[in-house]
């Protein structure tokens, strides 16, 4: 209900506000590129394609193949994006050009092929000169996030390149971007905390710790890691991952609800592990390393194994205008042939960084590898959820002993315009696009309809969706 009405954009409405506690994240010195990739990072995935090496070549095949990666991609930027249904939806072009900057923008950064960080940098320009609002349902939250953080890794990789208007691609995130993410996670909406999955905070979180990176702006960045730790939404750490078992696996929220968010959940959760990991802040080492242990969760479960699931309950609705409620009594059904781009980041980190057993999440990247990224996993929005080519980005060398116990440290850079590689990479093989749904995985479904309508009445309901619209009409009327 909440997703399909939805309250005014940019609105104040009434919720759970969050204590803005300083978090732990390093001083000084952005590091630039900072985000899902490090110069150290991008050089890596030059000099191995350039030698031929594997899986490099494999994952480096995926991104070529891809029809977003071309520099040949002209953007299509609207002055207004709406998301959710309801309303003129044409967030499919903000997607699609985002995943074209940030494809063109990382083979370039392979190749040194300079027509495809001229591609980016025109998409980004063009999105920056004309965007001014995210618009639509509820889902505009999930707009803010999922594009937000998107966006600007993509323009992370192109910082100082020739032409890119970085101050006011910066602006465009403060302005149109952060708002609608801050928000979210400060009132959800108007609901009761727990009336949105975790995945939606996830999303906002994600987003306004890369707009943090991008604009030099700890204090966003300190929010999203103080959210991460101890936000009251579902998607804070302990929130998303609720019971800890005794055999090291760790109970993933949304493995209840199915298997698709489950998967997108950990994905965004990663992200932001990485994210923060690139400026010297240890996420996935947090509360024993608690995302560990729902990854391995996740892991198990989505490859067919049998996981424990404690019963979960969650409040639905908002203050004042309806309630219900919501039990999770058992691990969804799943599909072992879903895939989502997900997996390498994560399991490179534990195995690879940090010399850690992770073997669901070695068995489940090795299934799926090489990693695709957006358009190869659905023509829906759900396939671009994740920036993926993971093979590619995240294989790693084992860390020495001495570097797997080291605290992360960013390594500062003022440019992010050089390319890592200056001779062109011929892949070894082209790759098929991997199976997986094209559903929309960040929204509250329809599917979630029924259970409303069983937990408080059709007639409880209809009014609710009334009280809501009044109220969304009013307060545009009143200009909030």
């Amino acid at each position: 209900m909440l997703k399909i009405a939805g309250a005014a954009a940019g609105a104040t409405v009434a919720g759970t506000v969050l204590a803005a506690a300083p978090a732990a994240a390093a001083g000084g010195a952005f590091a630039h590129p900072g985000m899902l990739h490090t110069r150290a990072d991008l050089h890596r995935m030059a000099t191995q394609v350039k030698a031929g090496a594997q899986p490099y070549t494999a994952g480096f095949a995926r991104l070529t193949a891809n029809r977003h990666a071309q520099s040949t991609w002209t953007a299509n930027p609207q002055a207004t994006v709406y998301r959710g249904s309801g309303t003129p939806e044409n967030y499919a072009t903000l997607y699609n050009d985002i995943h074209a900057a940030y494809q063109n923008a990382l083979r370039w950064h392979v190749t040194g092929d300079t027509a495809h960080a001229d591609t980016a940098r025109d998409i980004l320009n063009a999105w920056s000169a004309r965007l001014t609002r995210l618009d639509g349902s509820a889902d505009r939250f999930l707009a803010s996030g999922l594009y937000g953080y998107q966006f600007a890794n993509a323009a992370e990789l192109v910082r100082g390149h020739d032409g890119f208007e970085l101050a006011r691609f910066q602006k465009m995130m403060l302005d149109v971007f952060h708002p609608l993410s801050e928000d979210f996670l400060a009132h959800h909406n108007g609901s009761y905390i727990t009336n949105y999955w975790a995945n939606w905070d996830l999303t906002n979180i994600a987003s306004v710790l890369a707009i943090g990176i991008l604009c030099d702006d700890r204090a966003k960045v300190d929010r999203a890691v103080e959210y991460f730790k101890h936000g009251t939404g579902m998607g804070s750490v302990k929130n998303a991952i609720p019971v800890v078992y005794a055999d090291g696996l760790a109970e993933w929220v949304e493995a209840g609800r199915d298997q698709g968010h489950a998967l997108l959940g950990v994905g965004l959760m990663g992200t932001i592990c990485e994210m923060a990991w690139n400026q010297g802040i240890d996420l996935y080492g947090y509360d024993d390393s608690r995302f560990l242990k729902g990854a391995q969760y996740v892991a198990k479960w989505s490859l067919g194994g049998d996981v424990p699931y404690t019963s979960y309950t969650r409040k639905k609705g908002a203050p004042g205008i309806w309630s219900g409620s919501e039990t999770a009594s058992a691990a969804a059904a799943v599909d072992p042939a879903m895939a989502r781009p997900i997996w390498a980041m994560i399991a490179n980190h534990y195995t690879e960084r940090r010399g850690l057993d992770a073997p669901h999440l070695t068995k489940i990247a090795a299934r799926f590898a090489p990693e695709g990224g957006g358009g190869d996993y659905g023509p829906n929005s759900g396939g671009y959820d994740q920036l993926g080519f993971g093979t590619l980005a995240f294989t790693r060398p084992r860390a020495t002993a001495a570097e797997a116990t080291t605290s992360p440290t960013p390594t500062t850079s003022t440019s992010g315009a050089s390319p890592s590689g200056s001779t062109s990479a011929t892949p070894s093989a082209s790759a098929s696009p991997l199976g997986g749904k094209g559903d929309d995985l960040a929204a509250t479904g329809s599917s979630d309809l029924p259970a409303w309508t069983a937990a408080t009445g059709v007639a409880a309901l209809a009014g609710g969706f009334l009280l809501l619209r009044r109220r969304d009409r009013a307060r545009r009327d009143a200009g909030e």
